[in-house]
């Protein structure tokens, strides 16, 4: 499962690599500091961003498997690299073959902005293999359903709502999560008996950053119109008035997002 295009994923890597939570990027580090090499696992790798963001805050020798089902992401994750990664790419449908994805040795779990689109009961299969196998794993990148305007505008409450909405509509793995994501996979890690760190991980658009805001209204202006919940004339009438800020340099927005980080107790 992917569903996203490379220029989209592009797009939006460098927000990823700001908002994710330097506390948690510790930890892990922490986590694997006397180990002098690891295999790691990227359930649904894009195009390597979870490597690039995460090998170079890691001292050991490392092993890069990237899963996803896209083969055209994949090619481009096959080009990620740093000093101290080998990689290997695997084509599989997490859908149908999780798995096969954690088969043979693995000292870490790491996926990116894939939890908010699972069904709980595909992430309850995650935390059970994860678990049975005693796998630490880095979940980043979870959107949790805030989103902030400045300037702020009267539909913005209702387009915020139906883009939630929107986020709990199937993603492939039956009725996503969505917002709900970041706080279930705390706690269903915690009831599989792991440690659970977890702490924001939030993008911040300011002005400067037109091409990002101008995506995400257009992405989220598509969602409310697809779940019907406000009439396209006032979809249009908001888009509009968000633009308009955009195009006069007023505009920031900010995303919410969660990162965890979770070990089985007997490793800590």
């Amino acid at each position: 499962m992917s569903g996203f295009s490379a220029d989209w994923l592009l797009l939006r890597e460098p927000y990823d690599t700001r908002a994710r939570s330097a506390k948690i990027l510790a930890a892990v580090a922490e986590g694997f500091a006397k180990f002098p090499a690891l295999t790691i696992v990227d359930l649904a790798c894009g195009t390597g961003s979870t490597l690039r963001a995460l090998a170079p805050h890691l001292t050991a020798k490392q092993s890069w498997k990237l899963v996803d089902n896209d083969l055209g992401l994949l090619v481009r994750a096959a080009e990620a690299s740093h000093p101290r990664a080998k990689v290997t790419t695997t084509a599989i449908d997490l859908v149908r073959d999780l798995e096969a994805a954690l088969d043979g040795h693995v000292d870490l779990v790491t996926t990116s902005a894939l939890l908010d689109l699972v069904s709980e009961t595909w992430l309850e299969r995650l935390a059970t293999e994860v678990a049975a196998r005693r796998l630490p794993i880095y979940a980043a990148l979870s959107y949790d359903g805030r989103i902030a305007f400045e300037p702020s505008d009267p539909m913005d409450g209702a387009i915020i709502s139906a883009v939630n909405d929107h986020q709990r509509l199937d993603k492939g793995f039956g009725p996503a999560l969505g917002p709900a994501a970041a706080i279930r996979v705390v706690a269903l890690m915690k009831k599989v008996g792991y440690s659970v760190m977890h702490a924001p991980a939030d993008w911040a658009m300011e002005p400067r950053d037109r091409d990002m805001q101008a995506a995400l209204l257009d992405g989220w202006a598509a969602a409310a119109r697809e779940v019907g919940h406000q009439s396209p004339t006032e979809i249009i009438a908001w888009i509009t008035r968000r633009r308009d800020a955009l195009a006069r340099g007023q505009s920031s927005i900010r995303v919410g997002h969660i990162d965890v980080f979770a070990t089985p107790i007997a490793l800590r």
